[in-house]
């Protein structure tokens, strides 16, 4: 399998590209200023059309994983014309150019598309974003499943891994620096996830790619937490001392765009069609464990 990945460098895209290439497909990875660690590296840019087209046509790719994204929920907030350029009309072209090349086409999306309003979100719930990167991720689906005909939308929510990746320290790396320095950390006690380790995702995007699953799933952890229980959980795994967590409540963030509340994703559909389900959050954290130590 040929397998053309945009956003190759990221936290999800370079496990991805990883786990590709040790099963032996030949994998190209997209990038804009983080050279990628792994697979052929294919340098293009999501504002720039002419280049995606090019990479996509020279690449011919089986499958497109489009991982890349303006993920900085503020800054899409602040410069929301750049992140519906990226986001929004940068998927567009990809999913074109997909279709142009006969290419099976993944969308990575988020749990951001929704509200936060109930939480375990099922795939054919009611969308409604409350910040404008949900709102350009939202836009992404919506070209996908306009200009693509074989595609999967896969959502996601807070990856996490074992390196640092795009020049970013992920949620899980960064509590284990904080609390092995002996530093304080304040978590928000009441925004619900479905953290997930980017290998169980990678191993999952695979398999959908190899089968050519289509659709819309939810792709992301088994276990719905919150993110101060995340920490705690992270603080037990790799025993370090969860007495410096401190509990915080999310209006008590300075953060520029909302957040939603509960954006836990129900995950059974997963469980259901993939040999690789998504993983419990203790299982999860042993092997990023493993993976950061041996």
């Amino acid at each position: 399998m040929r397998l053309f990945i945009t956003g190759g460098s990221g936290l999800l895209g370079s496990r991805l590209a990883e786990v590709a290439l040790e099963r032996g497909y030949e994998v190209y990875s997209g990038y804009r200023t983080h050279r990628p660690e792994f697979g052929k590296p294919v340098k293009f840019d999501l504002t720039d059309s002419n280049s995606i087209v090019k990479a996509v046509d020279r690449v011919k790719p089986d499958v497109i994983v489009h991982s890349a994204a303006l993920t900085d929920v503020d800054k899409c907030e602040v410069e929301k014309k750049l992140a519906h350029r990226i986001n929004a009309e940068g998927t567009v072209v990809v999913a074109s150019a997909a279709r142009k090349t006969g290419s099976f086409f993944v969308y990575v999306s988020t749990d951001y598309v929704f509200d936060g309003s109930k939480g375990m979100y099922r795939e054919e719930d009611e969308t409604n974003p409350v910040n404008h990167y949900g709102y350009t991720k939202l836009l992404g689906e919506r070209y996908t499943q306009k200009y693509c005909v074989d595609f999967c939308i896969a959502r996601t929510c807070v990856i996490y891994g074992a390196k640092p990746a795009s020049g970013k320290v992920n949620f899980a790396l960064w509590i284990i620096d904080r609390l092995e320095r002996g530093e304080n950390v304040k978590i928000v006690t009441d925004q619900y996830i479905t953290p997930t380790l980017n290998t169980n995702l990678a191993e999952m995007l695979l398999e959908v790619a190899e089968r050519k699953i289509t659709g819309i799933f939810h792709l992301a952890g088994a276990t719905r937490v919150s993110r101060f229980e995340f920490a705690e959980k992270v603080a037990e795994v790799f025993g370090l001392d969860d007495s410096l967590i401190t509990p915080s409540r999310m209006n008590e963030i300075n953060w520029i765009a909302k957040r939603p509340r509960d954006s836990s994703l129900n995950t059974s559909k997963a469980a259901k069609y993939l040999n690789k389900k998504p993983r419990d959050l203790k299982e999860a954290l042993k092997v990023l464990k493993k993976e950061m130590f041996g």
